[in-house]
C-alpha cells in the first residue's frame, strides 16, 4: 500500500508540472494561431507530419527501452544486492545515447538532403522545404534527450524530466516569438520556418539541460558483498529492447504520416480549395487537438511512470501490486477524463471562441470532446501494457489502427470533408481502445467495474452540468466563464464522492505524513530491506 501511495504521489506531482507546461503551450499556440492564421497552421501541420515520422526513426524506440532496462536493473539490484549499481546504470544511459545518435544522425542526413523532393513531391508545397531542413538539424538533440529522459524516468528522478521540459518550453516561446517578429512580414514560408527552427533550437537547450542533470546524477546506493547480477553488454541489451519497439513505431508513424499528407488532398476532392483545405486541417490539428490534449498531461504522467513501476513488479513477480496499481489508475483516469470531456462538450463555444476566436474550432471541439475518455484511458492502458512486457501486442494494435485510419481517409473525407475525418478518428480510437483494454484485463487480472468506474462518473458529470446550467440561467451573464468551469468541476467532484466513484479517504491519504516523506527527495521507493535471495537471475 505504501508503494502504491508513493507512485500516486509522484504521478500527481509530475501531473501538476505537466499541466502548467501544457497550459503555457496552449496559450502560446493560440498566440501563434492568431498571429499567423489558419493556413500557416495547416502548413506547419504538414511539416509536423514528416517531423513525427523522422523523430520516430531517430529515436528508434529508445525511450521505452531505456526505461525498461533501468527499471529491470533496479529491481534485480535490490533483489541480489549488486555492489556497483551506479556504474551499471550509467552504462545503460551511455549506451542509450550512443544508440540514439546512430539512428538520429542517419535520419537527419536523409531528411536534410532529400528535403526538396519531400517538400515539393510528397507534401505538395515547396514552402515546407526550409522548415524540413531546420528540424532535421535538431533530430540528434531530440533523440539524445529522449534517451536521457528514459533514464531519469527509470531511476525515479521525475523532477529532472520536469526541469528539462520547462527549459525546452520557455526556450521555445522566447526563440519563436523573436523569430516571428523578424520574419512574419516576409510570408507564410518564413513564418513556418520561424516556428520549426525555434523548436529545433529549443531542443538543443533541452539536451544541454539533460546532460547537466545527468552528470550531476547519483543513482542507487552501494552494497557490501559479492556481485550477483550477471554482467551484460548494455549496448546490445538496450538495442535488443529498442529495435522491435522502433520498427513497430516507425511502421505506425509512416502510416500516420501518409494519412496526414492525404487529408488536405482528399479535402480538395470534397470541394475545398488548397487554402481552404489547409485552413480546415489546421483548425482541427493545429487548434482543436492541442486543446483536447491539454489536460491529458495528467494521464501521460501516470502512463510514463507506469512503465518503470510495472516493469519492476513483473521482474519481482508482485501480482498483487500490479492489480492494485491497475485498479487505481483505471479509476483515476476515468474520473479525470470524464470531467475533461464534460468541460469540452458543455463549454465548447466559450473555449473555442475565447481561445482562438473561431466558431469552427468551437464546433469541432464539442464533437471531439466525446472522444476524450477513450483517448486518455487508452494512453494509460498502453503504459500498463508496455510495463508488463506487451510491447509487441501494442505494436500490432497500433498498426491495425493506423491501417484502418489510412483506408478510412480515402472513404470518408472525400464524402464528408473534415467531419469525415473526425468520424474516422472516433472509429479508430474506439477499436484501438477496446483491443488494448481486453488484453490488459487478461494479463493484469484487474476486474473492471462498469457501474462504479463508468456509470457513476458519467452520472456525476450530467448532474454537475445540470446544476451549473441552472445557476447560469438564474444569474444570467453575471457568472464569468472560468467561474462556471470551476463550479462545474467542484460540483462534479462532490457528486463523485457522494456516489462512491471517488474515495475521499484515499485522496486524503496521499497527503499523509508517510506520503510526504516521498515527495521531497523524489527517491525510488524500492530500495528497501528484503530477504536475501540466492541464485543468479536468468534474465539479463
Amino acid at each position: 500500500m505504501k508503494k502504491t501511495a508513493s507512485f500516486m504521489s509522484k504521478a500527481l506531482l509530475l501531473s501538476g508540472v505537466n499541466i502548467l507546461l501544457r497550459f503555457v503551450a496552449v496559450r502560446f499556440n493560440a498566440f501563434i494561431s492568431l498571429k499567423v492564421g489558419a493556413e500557416c497552421m495547416g502548413l506547419f501541420t504538414l511539416v509536423t507530419s514528416v517531423y513525427g515520422l523522422s523523430v520516430t526513426a531517430a529515436t528508434a524506440g529508445i525511450g521505452t527501452a531505456v526505461v525498461k532496462a533501468v527499471s529491470e536493473t533496479f529491481a534485480l539490484i535490490e533483489k541480489y544486492k549488486d555492489p556497483h549499481p551506479e556504474k551499471r546504470l550509467k552504462k545503460i544511459a551511455v549506451s542509450a545515447v550512443l544508440y540514439s545518435l546512430i539512428f538520429s544522425v542517419a535520419t537527419a542526413s536523409v531528411i536534410f538532403f532529400l528535403s526538396e523532393p519531400i517538400g515539393t513531391k510528397l507534401l505538395g508545397d515547396a514552402r515546407t522545404v526550409p522548415s524540413l531542413k531546420a528540424f532535421a538539424l535538431g533530430l540528434p538533440a531530440v533523440a539524445s534527450s529522449a534517451a536521457l529522459s528514459g533514464y531519469f524516468t527509470g531511476v525515479g528522478r521525475v523532477y529532472k524530466n520536469a526541469i528539462v521540459s520547462a527549459t525546452e518550453q520557455f526556450a521555445k516561446i522566447a526563440i519563436i516569438s523573436f523569430g516571428l517578429e523578424l520574419v512574419l512580414p516576409d510570408g507564410l514560408e518564413w513564418a513556418c520556418l520561424a516556428i520549426v527552427g525555434g523548436g529545433a533550437l529549443a531542443e538543443g537547450m533541452s539536451l544541454l539541460s539533460s546532460l547537466l542533470l545527468f552528470f550531476s546524477d547519483r543513482s542507487g546506493k552501494k552494497y557490501v558483498g559479492e556481485e550477483r547480477v550477471k554482467k551484460t553488454n548494455e549496448f546490445r541489451r538496450v538495442s535488443r529492447l529498442a529495435l522491435p519497439i522502433g520498427v513497430g513505431s516507425f511502421a505506425r508513424q509512416g502510416l500516420i504520416t501518409a494519412e496526414h499528407i492525404a487529408i488536405p488532398r482528399e479535402l480538395g476532392e470534397y470541394g475545398l480549395g488548397k487554402s481552404e483545405a489547409l485552413s480546415a486541417y489546421g483548425t482541427l490539428q493545429g487548434m482543436v487537438m492541442p486543446l483536447v490534449l491539454f489536460p491529458s498531461a495528467v494521464v501521460y504522467a501516470f502512463a510514463g511512470l507506469l512503465v518503470p513501476e510495472l516493469s519492476a513488479c513483473a521482474v519481482l513477480e508482485d501480482e498483487k501490486r500490479i492489480k492494485r496499481i491497475g485498479e487505481k489508475v483505471f479509476r483515476a483516469s476515468i474520473l479525470f477524463s470524464v470531467c475533461a470531456a464534460a468541460v469540452f462538450i458543455c463549454f465548447s463555444g466559450e473555449i473555442g471562441t475565447g481561445v482562438y476566436k473561431s466558431s469552427e474550432a468551437a464546433r469541432q471541439l464539442g464533437i471531439v470532446g466525446f472522444l476524450v475518455p477513450v483517448m486518455y484511458l487508452d494512453s494509460a492502458v498502453d503504459g500498463m501494457l508496455k510495463g508488463l512486457g506487451e510491447q509487441v501486442y501494442c505494436m500490432k494494435v497500433n498498426l491495425i489502427d493506423s491501417i484502418l485510419c489510412l483506408v478510412l481517409v480515402f472513404i470518408l473525407v472525400p464524402r464528408f470533408g473534415i467531419d469525415g475525418y473526425i468520424a474516422l478518428m472516433m472509429i479508430s480510437e474506439c477499436i484501438n481502445f477496446f483491443l488494448s483494454i481486453f488484453k490488459l484485463l487478461k494479463v493484469s487480472h484487474v476486474r473492471f467495474r462498469v457501474v462504479k468506474w463508468v456509470v457513476m462518473p458519467v452520472s456525476s458529470a450530467l448532474g454537475a452540468w445540470a446544476c451549473t446550467s441552472l445557476l447560469s440561467l438564474l444569474l444570467g451573464s453575471v457568472i464569468p466563464f472560468y467561474v462556471k468551469c470551476a463550479l462545474f468541476i467542484i460540483i462534479y467532484i462532490v457528486f463523485c464522492i457522494l456516489t462512491g466513484s471517488a474515495d475521499l479517504s484515499e485522496l486524503l491519504s496521499l497527503t499523509s505524513k508517510k506520503t510526504k516523506s516521498v515527495l521531497s527527495p523524489f527517491k525510488r521507493p524500492f530500495m528497501r530491506k528484503k530477504k536475501k535471495v540466492r541464485g543468479i537471475p536468468r534474465t539479463m
